[in-house]
């Protein structure tokens, strides 16, 4: 007996290594449809950039055509208070002409998946105006995206209450821009779908951020990001608040 016991392992294996987590970015720039060349930069990104366009710019129209032959998800950048101009929409205004106004964005940024804010820090805090927009865009099918440019907002909460694909800015790239700064929030950024998952980034087209951009995307997979369209990103939160939004994943 004590010879068969010796043939077997003295030790038991090893526990198997738990898998590294998951971190996922999602990236959308914003503003798009005032300069083509300037805009195509974007569409040359090496992934899945969303881009969202504003329909009172003089390209929108041509511009969404190209996002959507060059496989972009296109978005809806709706004016809110206190943006200014036809498509804006503002506190005051009755059910009606916020009505009129989104049918004329949306004729305005053809082969649309969804919409974000466009500023809407006064716009966003109204509940009664943000549950008749997702109920729009569920009726629709379309998703949103709460660009968060106040505390205050309402939107991603109202979407959540009726189901609503919904999910809420994480980092904006470029406050600041320079591209040291803007270098800061791409790693911020990084570093917080590292903690919780995933993260969602919103830029511009301006020059300091495409180069950093172009310079430090082709990086992330090399530093174990997966860098996901937005539609993607939607499912992988499920619709939860993140801790920044929220609490226990409801957003607040």
């Amino acid at each position: 007996m004590a010879g068969l016991l010796c043939l077997l392992p003295c030790t038991s294996p090893q526990a198997a290594e738990p898998a590294p987590r998951k971190a996922y970015l999602s990236l959308i720039i914003d503003d798009l449809g005032q300069n083509l060349p300037r805009d195509r930069r974007v569409l040359a990104l090496p992934g899945p950039v969303t881009t969202a366009i504003m329909p009172d710019t003089p390209h929108a129209t041509e511009f969404a055509r190209e996002a959507h032959r060059a496989g972009k998800i296109v978005i809806l950048h709706m004016p809110m208070d206190p943006a200014t101009g036809p498509f804006a929409w503002h506190p005051e205004l009755p059910v009606a002409e916020l009505q009129k106004r989104l049918d004329a964005a949306f004729k305005a940024v053809p082969y649309t998946s969804g919409i974000n804010n466009h500023m809407g820090s006064r716009m966003t805090s109204q509940p009664q105006a943000m549950a008749w927009l997702m109920a729009e865009l569920q009726r629709r099918h379309k998703f949103f995206v709460d660009s968060r440019t106040s505390a205050r907002t309402v939107a991603a909460a109202e979407a959540q209450k009726i189901g609503l694909a919904s999910v809420s800015r994480d980092v904006f790239l470029d406050d600041e821009r320079t591209e040291e700064a803007i270098s800061h929030q791409l790693q911020t950024a990084i570093d917080l779908a590292r903690k919780q998952g995933s993260a969602v980034m919103i830029g511009h087209p301006y020059p300091q951020t495409l180069a950093v951009l172009e310079r430090e995307l082709p990086r992330l997979k090399a530093q174990g990001i997966d860098w996901i369209d937005i539609k993607l990103m939607i499912s992988v939160r499920s619709n939860r608040a993140m801790a920044g939004h929220g609490k226990d994943g409801v957003y607040r």
